[in-house]
């Protein structure tokens, strides 16, 4: 089976986000007002498995140990079986 896993990690809240703040000001300076400026990265990719379980196995390894540093990073990931 395959399936599409789109990860999503961010700072803890609490950790300095550096480029957050310095979108905040730059959106500002345009006129925008906004708050609580959060950037996120998405990582897409696709997986052959036997079942939802493995995926889901698999991409929580591959976050504790490349994709994220558990100390700083949250992170969520969703997984979709494709048809065909």
């Amino acid at each position: 089976m395959k399936f599409m896993v789109e990860v999503r990690i961010r700072l803890k809240k609490g950790m300095l986000n550096p480029e957050a703040s310095t979108i905040e000001r730059a959106l500002a300076l345009l006129g925008y007002e906004v708050e609580n400026t959060d950037t996120i990265d998405i990582i897409t990719f696709t997986m052959n498995e036997e079942s939802p379980e493995d995926v889901r196995r698999e991409v929580e390894d591959m976050c504790q140990r490349l994709l994220c540093n558990p100390v700083i990073h949250d992170y969520e990931f969703s997984i979709t079986e494709m048809e065909g």
